[in-house]
């Protein structure tokens, strides 16, 4: 079972998708997912221009052979744009090999470990009272789990905050820019949860998302401020590349922790599941190579009683989302996955077989991951250059976003 051909779909309907799909000379084809939100060209290049050359005489079923290959074999190893590419190929081979094998991926991953995947739901306000209706209402559809944000008083554009179900921070044309005080945001979120519990009872999952922007004694504080009110987890409290700063939250709080969204490879993770300093690693398949790649991860986290929690937001198109949950079935320290709705059009160009009912999801059986793409369809869609925001200080000063 040779690859005879691959090809790299590039198409935006509501936002852009960089879709690898790979061929073998027995007529049987997968789909990967290569996109990295605001810089997709770079990652569909990578693919076409080095990685397909490579992949043409293969054997479609040396699925771990080939992930060494493109990551050892390039030598400029790890970071987006590279692990990005090589997950499209490993998801795809992944694909293939259920479909040969008219299995879905989860049986070969090693069969279920749950009945189905608990998932989270996004709901913002304005204002307190509103985030607390939007809560509701995902209350309302089945969901057990909700991350709860709120727009920071006198700051526009406060991040995680949208209107209705659809969340998507990249926008067409340049980096649109927004302001950050830590001063103001921190003294809203500590009321928003205490409100939700009151409403909303201790058996309700909250979740919050800083979103890297603090400092790690101002994340620490954070932290300790929110213990009564028992989260899920606090996301991305501070940026991860200085993993030791994590020591220092930990010794602060008791609030579990979650980060890793942007993490491409097992060693971007492993001080911080080795020494626990967080809770939850939210590793994605397309951004951390794939789903081999990826199973690694899990397995180091399950040595030190760390979950995964794997980022789930709309730049992943619905073949990662199916990946993801293929995964999630499988391994055996899962704690949730992020659930964002694509909007209708990228649904109908990403015909699935993933379903979500009483706040769970479950990828479905059908061989391999059970997502095709309609590329008639995706054509009508064409890319369209878009940037995720940037943030500043009140003062100018360049802000992580």
């Amino acid at each position: 079972m040779r690859i005879s051909d691959g090809k790299v779909i590039t198409c935006s309907p509501g936002r852009n998708f960089v879709i690898l799909k790979l061929e073998t000379e027995d007529g049987v084809y997968g789909l990967g997912d290569a996109t990295v939100n605001g810089r997709e060209l770079a990652v569909a290049s990578y693919l076409n221009d080095h990685v397909i050359p490579l992949l043409i005489g293969r054997d479609a079923r040396r699925i771990e052979d080939i992930w060494q290959f493109l990551y050892k074999g390039a030598y400029w190893r790890r970071g987006p744009v590279t692990m990005a590419a090589i997950a499209a190929v490993d998801v795809a081979l992944w694909d293939i090999k259920g479909k040969s094998l008219d299995a879905p991926v989860y049986q070969l991953l090693g069969g279920a470990s749950r009945d189905a995947v608990m998932v989270y739901g996004h709901a913002s306000g304005e204002t307190i009272d509103e985030t607390i209706e939007s809560v509701g209402r995902y209350v309302e559809r089945g969901y057990r789990a909700v991350r709860a944000q709120c727009t920071v008083p006198g700051m526009a554009n406060t991040y995680g905050v949208t209107h209705g179900d659809a969340y998507e921070p990249a926008e067409r044309g340049l980096a649109p820019e927004t302001q950050w005080s830590s001063e103001r945001y921190l003294p809203i979120v500590p009321p928003l949860f205490e409100r939700l519990r009151a409403e909303f009872g201790s058996e309700l999952h909250l979740l919050h998302d800083v979103h890297h922007r603090l400092t790690p004694i101002e994340a620490a504080r954070l932290g300790r401020s929110l213990e009564p009110h028992h989260l899920f987890w606090l996301e991305d409290p501070t940026p991860a590349e200085n993993q030791e700063s994590f020591r220092l939250i930990r010794q602060h709080t008791t609030t579990p922790l979650a980060v890793g969204e942007v993490f491409n490879s097992i060693h971007d993770c492993r001080q911080l599941v080795q020494e626990q300093l967080i809770d939850y690693i939210r590793t994605t398949a397309v951004h951390a190579g794939g789903l081999s790649h990826l199973r690694k991860i899990a397995s180091l986290a399950e040595l030190y009683q760390v979950r995964t929690g794997c980022h789930g937001a709309t730049d992943l198109s619905p073949v990662c989302m199916a990946a993801a949950l293929h995964f999630d079935l499988s391994v055996h320290n899962f704690g949730i996955q992020e659930y964002m709705p694509h909007t209708a059009e990228t649904d109908r160009v990403f015909p699935h077989r993933y379903t979500f009912a009483a706040g769970s999801m479950h990828p479905g059986d059908a061989p391999g991951l059970g997502v095709d793409i309609d590329e008639a369809l995706a054509a009508t869609f064409p890319y369209q250059r878009a940037y995720l925001p940037i943030a500043r200080r009140q003062d100018g000063t360049m802000h992580d976003w």
